[in-house]
């Protein structure tokens, strides 16, 4: 007798008509009509299940405090960055709390259940990080939180930032971050890359570094991101996050940079929302998309994820916390609109950073933790095209958030009564399948 049996699934890898058995939180069997009895079961009614969705790159320090002290007028990242500093010292730990655990929820009904958040380390009393640090273990029984020590003002520029930085890791961070290309000069950016993956080499940790995240092509510290990591030994460890500078580099070069990026086992994580909000402010026409070269990337074997990067915060004012948004934007900006294309970005939301990540226990086999989103779309692509609802959650195998069908009541004469934008059969059908 198992716990539970999800019935009828289609699956992200094309498998259709799947039954998931679930057992002590974890599943057991994943097999067409599985022969086996359950204490409750699911019908997914050939409907899409997913591992859940997770995002590789995140700021749960700033998100929903849009419009505090004041709204971003000009859209710039130089100016969120600076309205970030206004507001850090009328930060309290309870309302970065408050705020933290309230898009926990969202991201909980959106079937978000990992998410990788950097935090500023370069406030001397570092409330945020411990703000996150206690957010991250009253969501763990539901959310995979992971925290990346992040000097936003700059690890050599910031006084006082790297001691701050190294105070965050004792205290439970389990990434280094950085930001070169915001340091003084390149020669500082290039040391301030040198001196966070020693850092992490010492350590025993993973690396998620802000990196290039400009519209300038001479901005080349991922080249020495790339070469600290085969010198150090970080193979498989390091990310370079928005890599932006990459989308105006001259194609010779990045000729060179790719092999090299691979040959360091590197990630590459790119946030297409943001990215294309923040990046051309200086251009006229033609402007510059500024997001990295996604397809190129994947062409080379270096792996990549997709992050929200923000939501509702100095650099942005929208967001939901909907990864599907993120995957949907980034397949448009990056022209990955081919069937391969956009699998590609529907695993960019969830399989990739999961490896990123590094999280156990992630994904639909035996043995997995029963984590799984069960979504109103019958294939990745349909998710992507509807933006599709998430119909159930589960978290180790139990109902965490439920969402009712997105359908629309119709009057028209000698039409079905409903319509639910999926392809194939009649409306009513479909409507009454999922229900």
């Amino acid at each position: 007798m198992l716990d539970l049996i999800v019935r009828d699934c289609n699956l992200p890898d094309g498998r259709t008509g799947i039954d998931i058995g679930i057992a002590d939180g974890r599943i057991v069997a994943v097999e067409p009509a599985l022969p086996a009895q359950a204490a409750e079961q699911i019908d997914a009614a050939g409907q899409l299940v997913s591992p859940p969705f997770v995002d590789a790159h995140f700021h749960m320090d700033s998100t929903l405090s849009y419009g505090l002290p004041r709204v971003n007028q000009s859209g710039t990242l130089l100016e969120g960055i600076a309205l970030w500093g206004e507001l850090k010292p009328q930060l309290t730990q309870q309302a970065l709390v408050e705020r933290a655990l309230a898009y926990c929820d969202w991201a909980v009904a959106r079937g978000l259940l990992a998410i990788r958040s950097h935090v500023d380390v370069c406030d001397p009393r570092l409330l945020a990080v411990e703000a996150l640090l206690h957010v991250r273990e009253q969501v763990r029984p539901y959310l995979d939180l992971q925290l990346v020590a992040f000097p936003q003002d700059g690890v050599l520029r910031s006084p006082g930032a790297l001691d701050n930085l190294k105070r965050a890791l004792d205290m439970g961070v389990q990434v280094v971050g950085g930001i070169p290309h915001f340091e003084r000069t390149m020669a500082e950016g290039a040391a301030s890359v040198r001196l966070l993956c020693e850092l992490a080499a010492e350590r025993g940790l993973p690396v998620d570094m802000h990196c290039d995240e400009t519209d300038d092509p001479m901005s080349r510290h991922v080249e020495t991101l790339a070469a600290e990591t085969v010198r150090l030994g970080l193979q498989g460890r390091v990310a370079g996050s928005h890599l932006t500078s990459m989308h105006s580099m001259d194609n010779y070069y990045v000729s060179k940079l790719l092999p090299l990026m691979r040959e360091a086992g590197m990630a590459a994580i790119a946030n297409p929302l943001i990215n294309i909000t923040l990046q051309g402010r200086h251009d006229s026409y033609p402007k510059r998309r500024g997001m990295t070269r996604v397809p190129e990337l994947l062409a080379a074997g270096v792996p990549v994820a997709f992050g929200h990067d923000c939501v509702m915060d100095p650099w942005y004012g929208l967001g939901s916390g909907d990864m599907l948004e993120v995957a949907h934007m980034g397949l448009h900006v990056a022209q990955m609109t081919g069937q391969q294309g956009m699998r590609a970005c529907f695993d960019a939301v969830t399989e990739t950073p999961a490896r990123i990540l590094g999280l156990t226990g992630y994904g639909i086999a035996p043995g997995c933790r029963a984590d799984l989103v069960l979504l109103q779309a019958a294939d990745p692509v349909e998710a992507l095209r509807l933006r599709a609802t998430r119909l159930l959650v589960l978290r180790a195998g139990k109902v965490i958030a439920s969402t009712p069908p997105a359908t629309a009541a119709l009057r028209l004469p000698g039409r079905p009564e409903r319509v639910d934008f999926r392809v194939g059969g009649t409306a009513t059908e479909r409507s009454a399948a999922s229900r």
